[in-house]
């Protein structure tokens, strides 16, 4: 206890008076809950494709810890770190992204993956974080020093990774990095005029990509179908909720959720949705809720342009793929193959969720910004 002390000056004692605990907690909960889901969801999909029943649950009781302590290292580092990190690792995942083109797996139309000692690697997931953080840097350097054009190598450094994304093709992807991007530039003052402009330049890039890559074409038809003609997994999704209702049928009960192929990934919450019923499915959405609008008050109330474009970035990237997912699970859009952050099954997501989680965490401390007023 004396170390933690609210008198002790020590790093660790320092780290946890200055780091905000609610949004601890929150994450650490959805952690917890993608554990406990994980063990209903799984079981089932490893059996019908011919894996030992334990074997995703074993690999999630790896990516699980090894996120959080990711997320709670990340957290104690100053912004220098946190953007020198950014730069570097948005530059190395890049170049891991430029790979699936020539070495990456085939995948449900897309090449995403990488094979790196025996585990399934997707680069576009670490960009993500890291393009945010770098983007909000450039933002803020050229309000620091007007002779430097951080506005227009944000915009070229955006196209770059939005064009090499969405080449994969990783429609989700590309949607929620061009919409966090903008977000991050109309908080740095984009006119309303450009942003209707850069709107109707991503309904384009939709209306293009349904022409172009048949998988989207399919994934549309399917979201505006209904009844018999609605994709299966979608219809068992949807199922799911139907059978488990207000208080859900009980841990491990599910019936329904054995028949969703991507039960342990993309349709996780419509697990949530049979075994533990609607309260449940609103705690999660609720803890989604408390860590978008907190960060971004939080963020706010700081005067440092880096610490508002970049925490409120990160948070909402946090929360639109949050959204995403649930609203495909429930037919409310199209499904894009996004994970439910920290919930999902999967290495990939996990890892770059908490790179995300750690950098706002320690983005969001009081009077991290003090601590490096020097720094560049």
């Amino acid at each position: 206890m004396l170390l933690f002390s609210h008198n002790n000056r020590n790093f660790l004692a320092n780290w946890w008076w200055t780091i905000d605990k609610t949004l601890l907690l929150c994450f650490s909960l959805l952690i917890i809950l993608g554990i406990l889901l994980c063990f209903s969801a799984s079981p089932a999909v490893a059996d019908r494709i011919g894996l030992e029943s334990y074997h995703f649950i074993k690999r999630h009781l790896i990516f699980a810890p090894t996120a959080y302590l990711i997320m709670i290292v990340l957290s104690m580092q100053k912004l220098k770190f946190i953007r020198r990190l950014s730069l570097i690792g948005y530059l190395t995942a890049i170049f891991l992204v430029i790979c699936t083109f020539f070495f990456g797996e085939q995948n449900k139309g897309a090449s995403r993956w990488l094979m790196l000692l025996g585990f399934s690697l997707q680069p576009s997931e670490f960009v993500k974080p890291f393009f945010i953080v770098t983007a909000a840097w450039l933002f803020d350097g050229e309000r620091k020093n007007p002779d430097f054009p951080g506005n227009l190598l944000s915009t070229v450094l955006f196209a770059f990774t939005a064009l090499l994304i969405f080449h994969q093709p990783d429609i989700g992807m590309t949607m929620v990095i061009t919409a966090v991007w903008l977000f991050q530039f109309f908080l740095n003052g984009l006119p309303w005029l450009w942003l209707g402009s850069a709107f109707l330049f991503v309904l384009g890039g939709l209306i293009t990509a349904y022409f172009v890559f048949p998988h989207f074409q399919i994934r549309i038809h399917q979201f505006l179908a209904s009844g018999n003609e609605l994709s299966y997994q979608v219809k068992k999704s949807i199922e799911a909720f139907q059978s488990g209702n207000l208080f859900g049928r009980g841990p491990g009960e599910g019936i329904v959720r054995s028949n969703i192929p991507d039960a342990h990934t993309d349709f996780i919450f419509a697990v949530a949705g049979e075994e533990y019923g609607i309260f449940l499915c609103l705690t999660i959405v609720t803890l989604y809720l408390i860590i978008v609008v907190r960060s971004i008050i939080i963020s706010c109330k700081d005067n440092n342009l880096f610490i508002i474009l970049s925490a409120s970035g990160l948070a909402a990237s946090f929360g639109l793929q949050s959204i995403i997912n649930m609203a495909s699970t429930l037919h409310l859009m199209p499904t894009k193959g996004m994970t439910l952050p920290f919930i999902s099954y999967g290495g990939s997501s996990m890892l770059a969720t908490a790179i995300g989680t750690g950098m706002l965490l320690a983005i969001t401390r009081k009077n991290v910004h003090a601590e490096d007023k020097d720094d560049v």
